[in-house]
């Protein structure tokens, strides 16, 4: 009998040991103090901190003055903790987009004029519809936060989008306000226009079925456009880069290197121009600066 018991608990705790390997493993402790960005981890519900962030000095960031100044603001506004609006940077590819919402939130800490610093926590776009969440887990922290999305757009059959619209103004809580969101895409309405005119088409009531779908850009309270650079402010970019990293160059040549770069990629952006610094710096033999 007492071999039959021992028999029988040995089993149990084999049970107990499977179940437990199959449960989800416990959430990580997020400390918001040992960084100033984050990157949304959805599952299982952790910031994971972010120690050296991928960004460019503002003053790197040329040919959108206005909306830089426009995005500073903004920000500046919200860290000292008056109203600002959610932000929509939408528009040409390659032009400083996400590199401006990073060189934004740099510049803001590093005027030392308030007491906490901002912090940053980039939310992946796969992960949108856990935002309510993410939200949920910052309104009682003792900082103010900079949600980011970079590329953020639907295509058909997503339904997120409907996550977004309630997280950012429609919930019953609505957004804390410790938290602005600010996102990049290419798309001003962040649909496709074909997934737009089909709901046109086949709605019965066509006007209703497009309001429903382009209203989440309303959100925004900001948008920002980001438009194909002229020459002049594509070599601008490049003269600046290559003045920051020390590339010494007959600035004629630098200039004719440059715009040809620029023809064999059929575009020109700021994108554009940093590649064709990295192609400089190498030709040379010559490092980068962090």
């Amino acid at each position: 009998m007492d071999k039959a018991i021992e028999a029988l608990n040995d089993k149990l705790d084999r049970l107990i040991a499977a179940v437990t390997r199959l449960a989800p493993p416990a959430a990580p402790a997020t400390d918001l103090d040992i960084a100033d960005c984050f990157v949304w981890a959805a599952d299982p519900g952790y910031l994971e901190p972010v120690q050296r962030v991928n960004r460019v000095d503002i003053g790197l960031i040329k040919g959108v003055d206005r909306v830089r100044d426009i995005l500073v603001d903004n920000t500046e506004r919200f860290a000292a903790g008056l109203p600002a609006n959610n932000v929509l940077l939408w528009g040409a590819r390659g032009m400083g987009k996400s590199s401006l919402v990073k060189a934004a939130h740099a510049t803001i800490n590093a005027s030392g004029k308030y007491d906490t610093p901002l912090k940053l926590i980039e939310i992946h776009r796969e992960d949108i519809d856990t935002l309510p969440k993410l939200m949920g887990l910052l309104k009682a922290a003792p900082y103010r936060f900079v949600l980011f999305c970079d590329d953020l757009s639907f295509d058909h059959d997503d339904t997120s989008y409907k996550s977004l619209k309630a997280a950012l103004e429609g919930g019953v809580e609505g957004r804390p306000g410790n938290v602005i969101f600010y996102a990049t895409s290419n798309r001003r309405h962040l649909l496709p226009r074909d997934m737009i005119e089909n709901e046109r088409s086949t709605a019965i009531n066509p006007s209703e079925a497009v309001e429903e779908k382009v209203s989440l850009s309303d959100r925004f309270g900001l948008w920002l456009g980001f438009h194909k650079c002229s020459q002049d402010e594509y070599l601008e970019m490049i003269s600046g880069y290559a003045s920051y990293h020390g590339l010494d160059s007959d600035p004629e040549r630098l200039r004719a290197e440059a715009l040809e770069w620029a023809t064999t990629r059929g575009s020109r952006s700021g994108r554009v121009a940093w590649q064709f610094i990295q192609d400089l710096a190498g030709r040379t033999g010559k490092p980068l600066k962090d």
